[in-house]
């Protein structure tokens, strides 16, 4: 009698959380220094002036808690919202939602340069110590430079599960590494899809078509090159990767030479480490490269011009000048570029429980009612010192929380358990990484269709569904559409350095 074998368990991943600051109950850090500081002002006022006088902070204390205590399904509290729509009000009032360029534009250099995050941007290329050209975006203000690698993944279709679990294996031990790359700020994944204009395979078959061929054979290539392109999409995805470009402690100040030179004999240890990830062949991004994709991503129209003079053997020839947008506009929940408007997202709360290695399959998968989608990972690893630091204050604020309470809540012990886990993993060597999720929703602008609302809301339709698949919460990224779309970019843009309220102060509220 023959024994069947046992069926392996799918493996499941999780185990990620929000940080936390540490406070009373719902409160952080600043609400909690907040919370003492009122209470103080209310006994000096009772004392002093009488109970008539002490209702007033009383009533001012009560307002502003009540503003930090409640928070919307998003976790966003009344003070975030607030600030929102103030800074949303100051930049309409100020023009700064409007962006005109070109000869005839706004702008005295009479240039397309970026808008935005982007604006201050700079492009060089180089070579590494393989001699290959890669693209090296540099901006002053930030003192960032980022290098941009290609790669073609080679999807999870017919693979075995366990060639699925070392993929994700080696892609968390990528990860964890990148803590120790000295220098690096943040890193980032990009997957675009965007409709097939079928030039390029017209190309490939007229250039190996052999006249001398039987007629069926001719004519059932010539119905595929026909067909083919038809509701067919391309996938490519892009890594970030994001360095300071400023000097050691105590260090000469580093030129735009020295950070090439580092940043070349570096990058193909980093490309040959993506190999074992299931990405594929990966390489560096050439700066002509680089300039196509953003071009495209501000004008989805001239793709298929690229195409067609590719397929014709010319190579386009674009500057870093020339790959902004004539003219843009960005809405309170949308954002118009040249032929096309746009709709970023971003994850407020991940995958929660358990999940499988193709929770974002879906999401990252071309969709009929879209024309071009972005979906962006960004990562920002944490050194080991500091990631030790992080993971024991989780651990001491989740406990002090679960222990305040005589019946603490299923989540505040769930967040207990989890921050527990996280720091015996840490202990145990396992790296400490911060990421958040941008998606680009991009639709034909207003003048190429008959119903420009209903598609759309067609777009918002589909990333609603396909959230709700890969089982992450999104919220549209409302008064900040121009620059969340710049984020989504390969550009490595590191959000959190662009803002104006410290990202220690956001984290302590």
């Amino acid at each position: 009698m023959s024994v069947a074998p046992p069926t392996a368990t799918p493996r499941t991943y999780g185990n990620w959380r929000r940080h936390a600051s540490a406070g009373l109950g719902s409160l952080g850090t600043l609400g909690t220094g907040l919370l003492l500081f009122g209470l103080i002002a209310v006994i000096a006022t009772l004392s002093l002036a009488g109970l008539m006088w002490a209702l007033l902070p009383a009533a001012l204390l009560t307002a502003l808690l009540t503003l930090l205590v409640v928070r919307d399904r998003h976790h966003r509290s009344g003070v975030q919202r607030l600030a929102n729509r103030l800074g949303w009000s100051r930049a309409r009032r100020g023009g700064k939602h409007l962006y005109r360029s070109g000869p005839l534009g706004q702008t005295p250099w009479g240039t397309f340069q970026l808008p935005g995050l982007a604006a201050g941007s700079r492009l060089s290329e180089w070579r590494d110590t393989y001699g290959r050209r890669f693209a090296l975006v540099t901006v002053p203000t930030t003192r960032h430079a980022t290098v941009v690698l290609v790669s073609e993944p080679d999807g999870a279709s017919l693979v075995d599960e366990d060639q699925v679990d070392n993929w994700v294996a080696h892609w968390g031990a990528w990860l964890a590494s990148l803590g120790n790359e000295p220098g690096l700020v943040a890193a980032s994944v990009t997957v675009e899809t965007a409709p097939d204009s079928g030039s390029l395979l017209r190309r490939e078959v007229d250039t190996h078509l052999d006249p001398r061929a039987p007629s069926v054979a001719l004519a059932m290539l010539r119905e595929v090159v026909d067909t083919y392109p038809a509701g067919s999409a391309t996938v490519t995805a892009y890594v970030s990767l994001t360095f300071s470009a400023a000097g050691r402690s105590g260090g000469r100040k580093r030129e735009l030479e020295d950070v090439a030179r580092d940043l070349g004999t570096r990058l193909p240890g980093l490309a040959a480490g993506l190999n074992a990830t299931g990405a594929g062949a990966v390489r560096p991004a050439t700066a002509q490269e680089l300039c196509e994709v953003v071009r495209v991503a501000y004008d989805p129209s001239v793709a298929r011009v690229f195409d067609e003079a590719r397929a014709a053997g010319d190579e386009p020839q674009l500057t870093w000048a020339d790959v902004g947008p004539t003219a843009a506009q960005a809405g309170w929940g949308w954002y118009r570029h040249d032929g096309a408007v746009s709709v970023t997202w971003s994850m407020t709360e991940a995958p929660r429980g358990e999940v499988y290695s193709s929770v974002l399959a879906d999401l990252v998968a071309p969709h009929p009612d879209i024309d071009r989608k972005r979906v962006t990972l960004l990562y920002r690893p944490l050194d080991a010192g500091r990631a030790a630091r992080i993971v024991e204050q989780d651990k001491r604020t989740a406990d002090f929380r679960a222990s305040s309470s005589s019946r603490p809540s299923a989540r505040v012990l769930q967040e207990q358990r989890a921050a527990a886990l996280t720091a015996e993993e840490e202990a145990r060597g396992a790296g400490l990484v911060d990421f958040g999720l941008l998606v680009t929703a991009t639709v034909a602008d207003a003048d190429m269709l008959d119903d420009p609302r209903a598609a759309l809301d067609a777009a918002r339709a589909a990333v609603d569904s396909l959230s709700a698949t890969a089982r992450t919460q999104l919220r549209p990224v409302y008064g900040s559409q121009d620059s969340a779309f710049a984020a989504a970019l390969p550009l490595g843009i590191v959000p959190s350095a662009h803002l104006t309220v410290p990202t220690e102060f956001r984290e302590a509220l």
